[in-house]
This record gives structure tokens, C-alpha cells and sequence, in this order.
């Protein structure tokens, strides 16, 4: 905690649900890991949360990001040029012995990670394939399937996704990103929620833009 006397901050510890399973994951302040959750090679930003039965791999999510359930990021591919798609061919040691995990199809997997911003929202049941960027601010709609980069601040949905619109106009997406809110610190990020529910956007950003300079 930033100030073990100041009562307005929680601990800042990631939480993680007894049932997630995380290997080689980075996590940042005030991550929240939900049921059931399965993360391999995954960075999480600050105060980003994955909700029940997630699962990701070979990603790095920025910070402020609300990950529902049922969510799937950079979902694995399968080796269709081969003779067989199925496991055995890349992962030959689930069923015999003396043959190994295919270190070169895991390399080409770990090529492609999936990169998502900070303040992205991804919606139930939706599916990220490999090598996709989120922008940031961007929305995903539940039960997308995201084949291509989403710009920042876009809103898509579909199967495979389609930009719907955007959340704002392309001047106040510029004037987000060099606010840089997502970077604050708490004591910044405190006082200025009560703003975040009570103003406009355009007011919000008159308001905290000069703030954020002095």
C-alpha cells in the first residue's frame, strides 16, 4: 500500500480465486483473478479483472481492463497443414513416452501473442485469436470473434467482429490518450472518480486536462 496510515486505499495485492491455474503470469496492482481462470504467459495490468472461466495465453493486457466470463484470448490454433490436427502430433508426450512437446509449433504459438490496451472491455463468451491487438478504450461485444485488430476506442461485435462505431469522436480519443488517466497515480485516481460519474466526457477532460499538468 502506498501509505499504510492513509484508510482511503486497499491492499493493493492481486486477488486470485483458489480455483485459477497461473503459470509464468505477470500481475499488476489490484488484479483480480475470478473463478476458474486459466492464464499461461500472461501479463495483467493494474486493477484489470477477469471474471469466471477465462482463459489466455501469450497476451499482455494493459491496465483498467474488465475481462467477463467465458472469455477466450489468443485461442490456440491446431496444426491443419499437417496430416492430423489433433494433439498427438504437438503434443505426443499426453500419450506416449520418449516423445516430446513440439518445441517448434510452441514457438510459433508464442510468435503470435494477442495485445490488448489499457480500459478494454471484453464482453461474455467472446474470443481473441492470435496475434490481434485491442486497441485501447476499445469495447468487444459478447460472443465476438475477434480475427483482426480493433482500433482504439472502437466498439465491436459479430462473428468474426465488425466495428459498430466508436465511443467518441477521433479529437476526444486524442485528448484521452494524451490524458493518460490509465497512469495515475491512486491518490490522482481517488479524487477524480467522483468526476468520472458525474461529468460528461468533454467536461471531464476540461476539467482534468490542466490537473494533469501541474
Amino acid at each position: 500500500m502506498s501509505d499504510s496510515a492513509d484508510l482511503r486505499f486497499t491492499d493493493p495485492a492481486p486477488r486470485i480465486h483458489s480455483t485459477a491455474t497461473l503459470k509464468a503470469c505477470r500481475l499488476g496492482r489490484h488484479v483480480a483473478i475470478g473463478e476458474r481462470v486459466v492464464l499461461r504467459e500472461v501479463t495483467v495490468g493494474d486493477y484489470s479483472y477477469f471474471e469466471r472461466h477465462g482463459e489466455a495465453i501469450y497476451a499482455e493486457i494493459g491496465k483498467f481492463c474488465s475481462i467477463a466470463a467465458n472469455t477466450r484470448i489468443n485461442a490456440l490454433e491446431h496444426p491443419i497443414e499437417r496430416l492430423t490436427s489433433h494433439k498427438i502430433s504437438y503434443r505426443p508426450n499426453e500419450y506416449f513416452r520418449y516423445l516430446g512437446v513440439d518445441q517448434a509449433f510452441r514457438a510459433q504459438r508464442r510468435a503470435k501473442p494477442v495485445t490488448i490496451g489499457h480500459d478494454v472491455w471484453i464482453g461474455h463468451g467472446a474470443v481473441i485469436l492470435p496475434g490481434v491487438r485491442v486497441g485501447t478504450g476499445a469495447v468487444v461485444g459478447a460472443n465476438a470473434v475477434v480475427t483482426g485488430d480493433v482500433a482504439p476506442f472502437a466498439i465491436v461485435a459479430g462473428a468474426p467482429a465488425r466495428m459498430l462505431r466508436a465511443r467518441f469522436s477521433a479529437p476526444t480519443v486524442e485528448r484521452i490518450m494524451r490524458l493518460g488517466w490509465w497512469d495515475w497515480p491512486e491518490t490522482r485516481l481517488f479524487e477524480a472518480v467522483p468526476d468520472m460519474q458525474a461529468l460528461g466526457i468533454e467536461a471531464f477532460l476540461d476539467k482534468w486536462e490542466p490537473l494533469s499538468r501541474a
